[in-house]
């Protein structure tokens, strides 16, 4: 059986950076455990806008330039990209909350074999659900959790309510 861990967006702009929090900054420690830790294989996303990001869809709908690529912001928080920079990762770079390229990645990387996906990272209530929504519908047969002292949210309150929704969802919750 092979093991994927998915880090999503533990990136400089939603850890400590345009849209960070002290929720967002108290669990860089525990990720990077996870990270030494894990015994598999690991994908890690990059939100990833453009300079035109105030005239898309979501800079409509959330005025903030974060995650703008090659930017400081855009890059893995700091003590993020030591711990994966001293393993073999995949970095994945998504231009929404959902990346559609990460199932197929994971499925090449199954190659046929049995696996399970754990998730950690930010932000819980946005990019955490929506991935951990598309893993669920594109393996619904394959276990899928998520590390709750690894992911923080906008507030505690929406990370609780993104918990519950992905264990309404047949998504473990750790």
């Amino acid at each position: 059986m092979k093991h994927f861990l998915i880090v999503v967006d533990m990136q400089k702009d939603f850890v400590d950076g345009a849209l960070g929090s002290k929720e967002a900054v108290a669990i860089v420690p525990a990720v990077v455990k996870k990270i030494e830790g894990f015994e598999g294989e690991i994908f890690a996303t990059l939100d990833t806008h453009y300079e035109n990001y105030m005239q898309t869809a979501e800079g409509k709908n959330l005025p903030v330039p974060h995650c703008i690529k090659n930017t400081e912001g855009w890059r893995f928080d700091k003590a993020v990209a030591e711990a994966l920079n001293k393993r073999d990762h995949t970095a994945v770079e998504k231009p929404t909350f959902g990346s559609v390229d990460l199932p197929k990645l994971i499925k090449e990387a199954a190659n046929g074999d049995e696996f399970t996906m754990e998730l950690i990272g930010l932000c819980t209530d946005i990019c955490v659900v929506s991935n951990a929504l598309l893993l669920k519908a594109n393996f619904p047969e394959a276990p899928i959790a998520v590390d709750a002292a690894c992911c923080a949210g906008v507030t505690p309150e929406k990370h609780e309510a993104a918990l519950e929704t992905m264990r309404s969802c047949q998504i473990q919750v750790k």
